[in-house]
């Protein structure tokens, strides 16, 4: 599958997702899509993503979660949405599900992405 046919794939699956999860009561707000290269990069040097990361191929997104008008941070409150995005394709990948390289969780709830070239 080319990279342009993963992307449509991804908005695809994003959509049903956003009406997955309206239906339950949450909204949303956009958080990141694309990230420019250099972005992702400083982010890897702070730690806090990768240099390979999914956002500049638009293939990623983090979601701002609200339900009864309070922003949901936490990655369990993001948990019935991250199974269902699971549930959309092989390829879904959930933040919720990270681990550092020594196996210990490092969950990032709101990350929502396509495996892409085994990135997640």
């Amino acid at each position: 599958m080319s990279l342009g046919e993963q992307q449509e794939l991804f908005m695809d699956l994003l959509a049903h997702l956003i009406a997955w999860a309206y239906a339950r009561g949450y909204r949303m707000r956009g958080g990141e899509l694309w990230r420019p290269p250099e972005m992702a990069a400083i982010y890897a040097a702070r730690g806090s993503g990768i240099g390979n990361s999914l956002h500049p191929l638009k293939l990623a997104i983090d979601i701002n979660l609200f339900r009864n008008g309070v922003f949901l941070t936490d990655s369990e409150s993001h948990r019935p949405l991250g199974d269902f995005w699971k549930s959309l394709h092989p390829l879904c990948r959930w933040g919720g599900d990270f681990r550092r390289a020594d196996g210990t969780p490092k969950p990032d709830g709101n990350h929502y992405s396509i495996e892409h070239n085994g990135v997640r």
